[in-house]
This record gives C-alpha cells, structure tokens and sequence, in this order.
C-alpha cells in the first residue's frame, strides 16, 4: 500500500506519458489475452496485478511498452534516461548521451524478463501489426498523456512505437 500510494503522489505531481497513454488501447481493444494470475471469465491486460510480486510493476498493459518508448524518448533528456538505467544496476560510467535510450530500454527489459510471466510484447497479448492502426487511432485521443511526453508526439511516433512494441 505504501509503494501504492507512493507511486500515485509521484504521478500525481510529475505526470506520466506515453506508456500510459498506449495501454488504454491495450486494455481495451483486447480480445483474448487473459494475465497469469487472474480467476477471470473474461479478456484481460491489467493494470495492476493480483500479486504481491506483481505490485512492483504498474501494470501489464503499460509496462509492456516501456522498452519501446524509452528507447525512443532517450534523446529527449539523456541524463534522466541514464539516471534511470542506474537505479536498475546499470554502470553507466561510460555511457554517451546518443545510447541513453536503448541503454534504460535494456534496463528495463532485462527487468522485466526476470519478472517471469509478463508477456514480451504486445504480439504475446495477442496484437498483430494489423492491429497498430487502432492502437494508434485508441492512443491519440489521451492528450493529457501524449502532452507530458518529452516531445511532440505524432501519429507516426505512435505507429513506430507500437511496432517496437510488438516483441522484445
């Protein structure tokens, strides 16, 4: 509950972005994926998670794009990108500003591969890049995600995220 809570008064003042903003068409254009865990009848990609381990996540539906947005957001603020890859273990005594994207990008995917049970992007959720162009079309209308991105995002960004999104 603490973690919770905490998580939420950071959100609350900072904002989240483009993860966030993607998952809502994760969640809701999902037709068949059901999350390890979950005693349900029904399709879901969580937002959270019945588990105790799982609580250290925000959820399945936003974390599954974390590699791929901030491999792609990386430029925008290269010192807060590495930062990041530090709190997961990463030594970043020799990185360059141009590699912190995919360096937090790796960070975070050797986390959630450790995991266990998360899927390996959106395709294990049952997407098919077919399906982008919803993803797309779900994604632009969450302004007040997309606005707090570290940039301009367009229909293209979103098109490409999604499709690095796919596996990884």
């Amino acid at each position: 509950m603490f973690a919770a809570t905490s998580a939420g008064i950071g959100f609350g003042n900072a904002g989240v972005h483009l993860c966030h903003g993607m998952s809502y068409p994760i969640s809701g254009n999902n037709k068949t994926y059901k999350h390890p865990g979950y005693d349900v009848d029904h399709p879901i990609v969580p937002r959270t998670s019945p588990t105790a381990q799982h609580l250290i996540i925000d959820g399945v539906s936003v974390a599954v794009t974390a590699p791929s947005v901030f491999a792609f957001t990386g430029a925008a603020n290269p010192a807060r990108h590495l930062q990041a890859a530090k709190v997961f273990g990463v030594d970043i005594s020799t990185a360059k500003d141009a590699d912190a994207g995919p360096i937090l990008s790796d960070a975070i995917r050797e986390f959630l591969l450790k995991l266990g049970d998360q899927p390996r992007g959106i395709r294990e959720i049952g997407y098919e890049r077919s399906d982008i162009p919803a993803l797309v079309e779900g994604t632009l209308p969450q302004r007040r995600v997309l606005d707090l991105a570290p940039s301009h995002i367009t229909r293209d960004d979103l098109q490409e995220l999604f499709e690095n999104a796919l596996t990884y």
